[in-house]
């Protein structure tokens, strides 16, 4: 097993990397074994966070209005990160976030990932369930607040360390960073002309969006004013 790298957790609004928002960052540095530095914020998204992430995550609105800007905290998480490979439960999940809005923003995130997620299929095929709460269960690994990005990115960490002990003869290969993957062209923001014509059509069909428009890449501001066309119809003079 590895004994330096990040230990990543994200909680998001969603589950797609092209339409959804990092909501919180968790982030715990470990070199030659010991923990050594943590990185945790909550996230502004410019969005409505739906019931079912609230209920998931106990984050309500109020608490990500008050969290950093995007660009400040992952601008800061790249920064944390240094050129150590991270670990986490299913790390391609929250790579794919971070490596989109490092693009969007012009940074660079290159990295290699440890997956337990994928070690755990490996080793306990026989396991009912292979997500970070049953895993926690079936090791007792005490995680206070369960989907909370720190907390769940401490349990991965001990996760890690738990598979590694139980499976000592198992291929090194097998808990070995590897290189992850997600390609994602830049997106810009929100054009002046979008800007303008979705104001135009928020007012004339008297809709309420639930994203901050200022936040709006050019790509999802697209998205949404063919969506409010397709069900709302076009601007009648």
């Amino acid at each position: 097993m590895i004994e330096s790298y990040i230990a990543l957790d994200l909680e998001t609004t969603g589950l797609s990397p092209s339409e959804d928002r990092i909501l919180e960052i968790g982030a715990v540095k470990v070199k030659d074994g010991t923990i050594c530095d943590r990185y945790e914020t909550l996230v502004n998204p410019g969005m409505a966070i739906s019931s079912r992430i609230r209920e998931l995550t106990g984050i309500d609105d109020a608490m990500a209005a008050a969290g950093k800007g995007t660009r400040a905290a992952v601008t800061e998480l790249v920064e944390f990160c240094e050129d150590l490979p991270l670990l986490g439960h299913n790390i391609l999940f929250d790579y794919s976030f971070v490596k989109k809005n490092a693009v969007n923003f012009g940074l660079l995130f290159e990295k290699d990932g440890v997956d337990t997620l994928k070690i755990a299929r490996t080793l306990l095929p026989d396991l009912e369930h292979k997500n970070l709460t049953y895993l926690c269960g079936y090791y007792q690994i005490a995680r206070e607040r369960a989907h909370r990005a720190s907390d769940d990115a401490c349990a991965a960490m001990e996760l890690y360390r738990r598979l590694a002990a139980e499976f000592p003869d198992s291929p090194a290969e097998l808990f070995a960073p590897k290189q992850l993957v997600y390609k994602c062209k830049k997106q810009g923001p929100i054009t002046p002309a979008q800007k303008g014509y979705l104001n135009d059509l928020i007012k004339y069909h008297k809709i309420t969006l639930s994203v901050q428009i200022d936040t709006l890449t050019k790509n999802e501001a697209s998205r949404i004013i063919d969506r409010i066309i397709s069900e709302h119809g076009r601007i009648v003079r």
